[in-house]
C-alpha cells in the first residue's frame, strides 16, 4: 500500500463526516508510515511538521494522533511527548506471549465457524506466497496486510469479535511493524508457509484441538528466535 496522502485529497473533507474521512485516511497513512519505518522508530512526533507534511489541520492531526496512541503505535512520556515506540526484544517476547495464547484460540473457533469460500481463499493465498517464496528463492515471505495476511483471515474467521479486536486492532500493526523492519536473520520463510499449510489442514479438517496446539507452537517458534536474540545481545554487552 502506498503511505502518501494525497493532500488535495485531504483538503476535500471539510466537516462532517468528511472529517471523519479525513481522520480516517490520515491514520492509515501514519500507520503505513510508522510500520514500513518512514517515521521511524522512537522519534518524536511532531505536529507541525505532519500537519504541514499532509496539508492539514492540526485538529484531524491530533485525532489521528489518538488513535495511533491507541494502536499502541505512539506513547507519551511526561517532559518529552509523543514518540514512535521502539519494539525492543525483551517487549516483542511479551508481545508474541500474549499473541501464542489469543492466535490458538482464534485458529480453534476459525475450525468451528470457518466457511468453505474461505478455506478455498486461504488455499490460493497460501499457493500465491509459496510462488512469492520460490521468486526470491527463500529469501523472504510476502510482507503480509490485511486479506493478504494469513494470520489475519484465521482471526476474523474465529467469528469472536472481542478477539478480533484485540488482535486486530491493538497487536496487529505492532506485529506489522516488527515483521516488516526485522532483520532477515529472524526470518524463516519456508518453515512458516509449511506450518500454515498444517495449521490449514487442520482447520480444514475442523480438528479444534489440532489448530489450536498448530497456531500456538508456530507463534512460539517466532518468538523462540527473538528470545535467542536477547540472549546473544546480553551476552555480547
Amino acid at each position: 500500500m502506498n503511505i502518501e496522502v494525497n493532500p488535495s485529497h485531504l483538503n476535500t473533507d471539510k466537516e462532517g463526516s468528511k472529517s471523519v474521512t479525513l481522520t480516517a485516511s490520515l491514520v492509515e497513512s501514519l500507520v503505513e508510515a510508522i510500520v514500513s519505518g518512514q517515521i521511524a522508530a522512537g522519534s518524536k512526533i511532531s505536529e507541525p511538521e505532519l500537519a504541514k507534511y499532509y496539508q492539514v489541520s492540526r485538529g484531524p492531526l491530533r485525532e489521528a494522533i489518538m488513535r495511533l496512541e491507541g494502536l499502541g503505535l505512539i506513547e507519551r512520556a511526561a517532559h518529552v511527548g509523543a514518540r514512535v515506540i521502539t519494539l525492543s526484544p525483551e517487549k516483542l517476547v511479551e508481545l508474541y506471549a500474549v499473541r501464542e495464547a489469543l492466535e490458538g484460540m482464534a485458529a480453534r473457533l476459525a475450525a468451528r465457524h470457518i466457511q468453505q469460500p474461505e478455506i478455498l481463499a486461504l488455499e490460493l493465498l497460501l499457493t500465491k506466497h509459496a510462488n512469492h517464496i520460490d521468486e526470491v528463492e527463500g529469501a523472504s515471505y510476502f510482507h503480509q496486510h490485511g486479506d493478504f495476511d494469513f494470520h489475519y483471515r484465521i482471526i476474523k474467521a474465529s467469528r469472536n469479535q472481542k478477539l478480533i479486536t484485540l488482535l486486530c486492532d491493538e497487536l496487529y500493526h505492532q506485529l506489522r511493524m516488527y515483521r516488516f523492519q526485522s532483520p532477515r536473520s529472524q526470518s524463516r520463510p519456508k518453515e512458516a508457509l509449511n506450518e500454515h499449510k498444517f495449521i490449514l489442514q487442520a482447520i480444514r479438517d475442523r480438528d479444534e484441538e489440532l489448530a489450536e496446539m498448530l497456531m500456538r507452537r508456530h507463534i512460539s517458534g517466532s518468538r523462540k528466535l527473538i528470545e535467542q536474540q536477547v540472549s546473544l545481545t546480553e551476552i555480547s554487552c
